[in-house]
């Protein structure tokens, strides 16, 4: 990965910033469930505001299909405003006259945050027109987004094609945890990855397995893999379309890197109180569904982890939301808090269960952005990082 413009290198005194942030946190009821992201996203509005620039911020909030009344962007105004100490002014729209003029009467040090992007149609096809529309409000951009990164959007790569552009400190420091995991890892280094679905991250497995020492699978991913090593799985997520190529991907020169789960606790259904039992990982019963990792394979992983000198944890080991199926994600969080390595965690649930247990202090680096650093991770170009990189030296 080549070096991208910084924050300190844009000249920001008096002029108009707009900052692509990511503030797709969890809303019920208008209010804000999990303000992650939004305290990740303030020390480069906080930078951005004691240099003396007129701060724009937007991000887009859940999957809409047009105006959503339920996503708009007020509730994240209101803990923006909270947690940074200072006035949000927020617009009820992204482009256009209203936008327009709020923008120009922001003083110096103003923070204004425009409606979720996705509100409008050209966000997800980088439409020349909202783009155009987006870098009119602005003198100079800031993408902070790292885990929009990975799309090519208006707001992450148009506006960034239209107006000179840094990285934010967020973007910034995200990008440099994962390059020392792609570049340099110190040895060993272990990768446990978890989650729902194989076909997620099938394709990261495949550019790790060469480079990591172990690769720990746990979560509903790991009876596809069971199931290619032909043992029996009951009523568990098995991604039946992807079981050959995980086979071969097991049969391959680096297969044997592969640590499988050696119990299971499986339950009757799928339930918060459904009864369970922990019964051998090669040996489900029928009736029965898998949920979390069981004790053996927490001890094992556990052990794997704790001693490893690079460490990248993505995907929960279980329905780790419901507490009689927390054990296995979270016994891994506690092994990589108390590794003594460099260690990142990333993924929304990953992130979501180490804040859960209070270790999110206790790893190297909490990332924002699950899918970005996938991507990065498997050896795959970001388009906002790509855009922001015609900016280095410009």
């Amino acid at each position: 990965m080549s070096r991208l413009p910084k924050l300190d290198g844009l000249e920001v005194a008096g002029r108009t910033v707009l900052v692509r942030s990511d503030l797709n946190v969890p809303i019920t009821s208008d209010c804000v469930v999990d303000d992650f992201r939004i305290r990740a996203s303030l020390p480069t509005i906080e930078s951005l505001r004691e240099r003396g620039g007129r701060v724009v911020v937007c991000s887009h909030l859940g999957r809409p299909d047009g105006t959503d009344p339920v996503l708009r962007m007020d509730p994240v105004a209101g803990r923006l405003s909270g947690l940074g100490g200072f006035k949000v002014d927020k617009v009820d729209a992204v482009v256009g006259s209203d936008a327009e003029a709020t923008v120009r009467a922001a003083s110096r040090g103003a923070v204004v945050l425009l409606e979720n992007t996705r509100f409008e149609p050209g966000e997800l096809t980088n439409d020349a027109t909202f783009a155009d529309g987006l870098a009119a409000l602005a003198d100079v951009f800031v993408l902070d987004a790292f885990g929009s990164a990975h799309r090519a959007h208006a707001s992450t790569v148009g506006v960034a094609e239209r107006l000179p552009s840094a990285a934010g400190l967020l973007l910034d420091a995200e990008v440099s945890a994962f390059e020392r995991l792609v570049e340099s890892p110190t040895r060993p280094y272990v990768v446990a990855l978890g989650g729902a679905k194989v076909s997620d991250k099938l394709g990261v497995m495949r550019e790790l397995l060469p480079r990591v020492d172990l690769l720990l699978v746990g979560g509903g991913m790991c009876f596809t893999l069971l199931a290619a090593g032909g043992y029996e799985t009951g009523s568990s997520l098995v991604e039946e379309s992807h079981v050959d190529d995980v086979a071969a991907l097991l049969e391959s020169e680096h297969g044997g890197k592969v640590l499988l789960p050696l119990d299971i606790v499986a339950a009757v259904e799928f339930a918060a109180d459904a009864a369970n039992r922990v019964v051998p990982a090669t040996a489900i019963p029928d009736n029965s569904v898998g949920l979390d990792i069981g004790p053996a394979t927490v001890e094992r992983f556990a052990s794997v982890l704790r001693t490893a000198s690079s460490v990248f944890w993505n995907g929960p080991m279980g329905v780790f939301e419901w507490e009689g199926f927390r054990d296995g994600t979270a016994g891994v969080a506690r092994a990589i808090a108390d590794c003594q390595g460099y260690t990142v965690v990333g993924g929304g649930d990953s992130v979501a269960a180490l804040r859960m247990l209070g270790l999110q202090d206790a790893v190297s680096h909490v990332s924002t952005g699950g899918g970005a650093g996938l991507e990065l991770l498997e050896g795959k170009k970001l388009p906002g990082i790509t855009a922001l990189k015609r900016w280095v030296d410009a």
